[in-house]
C-alpha cells in the first residue's frame, strides 16, 4: 500500500541482486557512533534501500519460516536487540519521513515515542505510588488509550482485527523490557 515497509525481516526478505549490489559496501561496513555495528542488519538494509529511492513491499501471500525464541529470557534479549536497532536506524532514517505516507510517519514516530512515553508514564506512576501510596486512575487510562489508539489505527488501516492483539505488547514493555 505504501511502497515503504520500514523493516524487511531478515529471514523473510528477498531483494533484487541489482539493489543489493548497489548498497553492498554501505551494508557491509555498518557503523554506529564510530563503532562497527552487528545488530539490526535487516532494518539497516531496509533503511539503505529506502534512502536509495527503492521500494520495499509487503507480500501477504509469501510463506517463510524462521526460528523464534521459545523461552522468556531469549525473547527479552531479542526484543531489546530489536529496540536498539529501531532507535538507531530511525535516527539514520529521520530525513526519509517527510517523503513517506503520513501513516508510516505516524507509525515510525509511535515506535520511537510510544516506548519513551510509556517509560515516563510508568516512572511517574511509581513515583506517585512511592509518595502517596496511590496511582491516579488516569495514568492507567492514558497508557491503555495510547496503546489502543495505535493498535486500532493499524487494525483499521490493514482491515484486520488481529492488529488489536499488539496491545498485549504494552504489559510486556512495562513489566519486563523497561526494568
Amino acid at each position: 500500500r505504501f511502497g515503504a515497509v520500514m523493516c524487511c525481516c531478515g529471514p523473510c526478505a528477498m531483494y533484487r541482486r541489482s539493489a543489493l549490489m548497489l548498497l553492498l559496501d554501505q551494508y557491509e561496513t555498518q557503523f554506529f557512533r564510530g563503532k562497527p555495528s552487528d545488530f539490526g542488519e535487516d532494518r539497516h538494509l531496509t533503511i539503505l534501500m529506502l534512502k536509495a529511492g527503492l521500494r520495499t513491499e509487503y507480500v501477504p501471500d509469501a510463506i517463510a519460516a524462521t526460528v523464534v525464541p521459545d523461552r522468556l529470557l531469549p525473547y527479552l534479549r531479542q526484543q531489546l536487540r530489536w529496540a536498539r536497532s529501531t532507535y538507531r536506524d530511525t535516527l539514520l532514517g529521520l530525513h526519509l519521513l517527510p517523503g513517506l505516507d503520513r501513516y508510516l510517519t505516524l507509525d515510525v514516530l509511535g515506535q520511537n515515542l510510544g516506548p519513551l512515553l510509556l517509560a515516563i508514564s510508568s516512572i511517574a506512576a511509581l513515583a506517585q505510588l512511592a509518595l502517596t501510596d496511590s496511582v491516579p486512575w488516569w495514568t492507567g487510562l492514558t497508557i491503555v488509550a495510547m496503546t489502543m489508539t495505535r493498535c486500532s489505527v493499524a487494525a483499521v488501516r490493514a482491515r484486520e482485527l488481529r492488529f488489536l492483539g499488539f496491545s498485549l505488547h504494552t504489559p510486556i514493555n512495562i513489566f519486563l523490557l523497561l526494568p
